[in-house]
């Protein structure tokens, strides 16, 4: 199961709340907390408050559902035998 951690700072952009209002409901939800190495503490997300991020992803105005069929076409094709064009094998023929 992966794990997404976040700053309350995240937290709040995620909930839609100030940074204290995420903070109170991270001790709420009883979620775990560790202080990082760059001095901020983060918590980690629980199933519900992860599938509301990745919900979060799939809104945005990238379209990542037609960006991971271009790269399935792109590897199929890359994968694939190549064929060499008919019309290269008569170069340099008179």
């Amino acid at each position: 199961m992966p794990q997404i951690w976040m700053t309350y700072d995240e937290l709040a952009t995620l909930s839609g709340c100030s940074a204290a209002e995420a903070r109170v409901q991270a001790l709420h939800l009883s979620l775990d907390r560790r202080k990082s190495r760059d001095g901020n503490t983060r918590v980690k997300l629980n199933p519900a408050l992860m599938a509301r991020f990745f919900e979060t992803i799939r809104e945005t105005e990238f379209d990542l559902d037609h960006a991971i069929a271009a790269l399935r076409e792109t590897h199929r094709q890359m994968s694939g035998v190549l064929t060499a064009d008919p019309a290269s094998l008569t170069r340099g023929v008179a």
